[in-house]
């Protein structure tokens, strides 16, 4: 086995390829190689800086890393979209052909198989297979979903350059084997408020439950613990009123030893204390 070297390490690969028979993922094939080989070509990658490996429905391209990740970055954002959309619009329904991208770099070693060797290229083809990278193909117009390493995020992508728009890049995590893995994803996160296992934004508190915040007592509508709505309260009926209330049909009730008599139908507003005389009784106040 040859000594780990630095590479930069490009994946593409072909969206259910499986679902199609020989002639048509023969047919995508060649389509994938002239979308490889266009957009290294138009990074100013020549031959003699990359190694290829086939895997059927993908290619994988070790490159030199004196060749510019910048670049290649550059062309993967406009010329994979243009090729593709050449490509489609002439193509059946069953020869569309999307992709699935993954930049990373790492430390990559060739073995007497040809086989290559390393943990970074592992867990760049870990980005390529991950739910949420497909499915943000799916979610797609262009034809292409792209991912970047956090290595290449840091050391390219976050400064900004020209023809590679930072604030097109958003934060993903996704699970693997070895634990979560930190990427960044160009484009739209899927799901960003659900909490998926592979996410890329954080959820919404309240939002999967319905909740909503209580308002503050100084808002408008805004009501103390334990009131009610003003539709409950005028379906309830009116309390009486403050003060007492008595009703007298016929006889001489008195209270507090005064008589109370004469035509009285209701003494209200307040309390009958002491010797009070209401009424024409012609009883003798004390």
């Amino acid at each position: 086995m040859t000594d780990p070297v630095s590479r930069t390490i490009l994946l593409l690969d072909i969206e259910k390829y499986s679902d199609r028979d020989d002639i048509e993922q023969a047919y995508l094939r060649r389509m994938l190689y002239d979308v490889a080989d266009r957009t290294l070509e138009r990074a100013g990658i020549d031959e003699r800086l990359r190694l290829r490996a086939d895997r059927g429905d993908s290619v994988m391209e070790l490159i030199d890393a004196n060749a510019s990740v910048t670049a290649l970055l550059r062309a993967l954002l406009t010329e994979v979209p243009t090729q593709l959309h050449a490509v489609n619009r002439m193509a059946s329904s069953s020869a569309q052909i999307r992709l699935r991208g993954v930049v990373a770099t790492g430390y990559v070693a060739v073995d007497e198989h040809d086989g290559w060797v390393g943990s970074d290229l592992n867990h760049a083809c870990r980005l390529l297979d991950a739910q949420l990278l497909r499915a943000a193909l799916r979610e797609r117009r262009d034809d292409f979903a792209l991912c970047v390493s956090e290595s290449v995020h840091t050391g390219i992508v976050r400064h900004g350059h020209a023809g590679i728009p930072a604030e097109d890049f958003h934060p993903v995590t996704v699970d693997s084997k070895n634990g979560p893995l930190r990427a960044w994803l160009h484009g739209p996160v899927p799901g960003a408020g659900d909490d998926h296992s592979e996410k890329g934004g954080t959820s919404v508190p309240g939002a999967s439950s319905g909740e909503r915040p209580a308002p503050r007592r100084d808002q408008p509508g805004a009501q103390a613990p334990g009131s009610q709505a003003p539709e409950a309260r005028a379906a309830q009926p009116s309390a009486p009123p403050a003060g007492a209330v008595f009703h007298f049909h016929g006889g001489a009730p008195t209270f507090g030893g005064s008589l109370v008599g004469g035509d009285q139908h209701g003494v209200s507003g307040g309390q009958v204390t002491g010797d009070v005389h209401l009424g024409g009784s012609g009883g003798e106040s004390a």
